[in-house]
């Protein structure tokens, strides 16, 4: 229960799929370039973020249980914060988790980019969008994407975002989404290794016609029948190479959801969910107990244009 002393900011992370993700060769730094377009949905966890303690105290929960605070990215996104603008509160901090870890949904990185906006707001907006994009893209490769959320072509390491604009955004506001998740998770790091292994030993040639440097072409396809789409994951071949347990997993969801109507499906991320895209909503809730059946994780949800966070005082 909050006292009328104390202030509070209640933020929504949303999660995010990859309707399309080309991967390019590793950089000197390490990281792989990418050209990919994310979009958020409507699934999302909730943060709740209470004033109160000591300066510098901060006590993180996670669906009601204490949790060690070192290496999880919300602590990470405070320290940082911290660090950059002497933002001192002491709080607590509620995490109410939906998103599934280890899916390609980007849960934890929008959970660190939604505590940013929300210590901003909480600070009195003292960091600017510069600065919040700088301390975004040190927390990880998908934070940037998560401060504005809607619909992005991400390209670099995932650091510079190109947002699209809204009326193709708001286009795909009447389809529904279908995410299904395996009872196996997926590790990035690994999931990176085995790209490079694969590769080395395959030699594939480089993924076309979108692989271009220019986001145009994605985006213009963006624009016809999700039927129509011509975008993949450069990760799921890998998969479906390499681990004879989860191939077939991933085949038969994609398959399943392909026969429940989805207009296109893939993998999101480096897995292990993949998604669905239906006509409508409603076929996307209808499908829901199709492909829940086989014991995976299933849920149905919308595409979201944009993303908020509210201070209550």
């Amino acid at each position: 229960m909050t006292t009328r002393h104390e202030k509070v900011c209640i933020v929504g992370a949303p999660c995010k799929i990859n309707l399309h993700l080309s991967i390019g060769g590793k950089r000197p730094d390490g990281f792989h370039d990418l050209k990919s377009l994310f979009a958020c949905l409507a699934l999302s966890d909730t943060i709740k973020f209470t004033l109160c303690g000591k300066d510098g105290e901060c006590a993180l929960s996670t669906n009601g249980d204490l949790i060690a605070t070192e290496d999880n990215l919300v602590y990470k996104a405070v320290s940082l914060f911290r660090e950059r603008t002497g933002y001192s509160n002491g709080l607590s901090i509620n995490l109410t988790k939906r998103i599934p870890i280890g899916a390609g949904l980007g849960g934890g990185s929008s959970d660190a980019a939604s505590t940013l906006l929300a210590l901003n707001a909480l600070a009195g907006s003292s960091a600017s969008t510069e600065e919040l994009a700088e301390m975004a893209a040190a927390l990880g490769s998908d934070v940037p994407f998560f401060l504005g959320g809607g619909l992005a072509f991400v390209s670099g390491r995932g650091e510079i975002v190109e947002p699209i604009e809204m009326s193709i955004s708001s286009s795909l506001a009447g389809l529904g989404v279908v995410l299904v998740k395996p009872h196996f998770s997926s590790d990035t790091a690994a999931a990176y290794r085995l790209l490079d292994e694969y590769r080395e030993q395959f030699h594939p040639k480089p993924s076309t016609p979108y692989s271009s440097d220019s986001s145009q072409p994605l985006i213009r396809a963006l624009t016809k029948a999700p039927d129509t789409w011509p975008f993949y994951n450069d990760f799921l071949p890998v998969f479906l190479a390499a681990d004879r347990e989860k191939s077939s997993t991933y085949q038969t969801i994609l398959e399943d959801l392909k026969i429940a109507g989805a207009a296109f499906s893939s993998l999101s991320g480096a897995g292990s969910a993949c998604f669905g895209i239906f006509p409508t909503p409603e076929m996307a809730k209808k499908a829901v107990n199709q492909l829940a059946a086989r014991g995976n994780s299933v849920v149905s949800t919308f595409f979201l244009a944009n993303r908020t966070h509210t201070v209550v005082k």
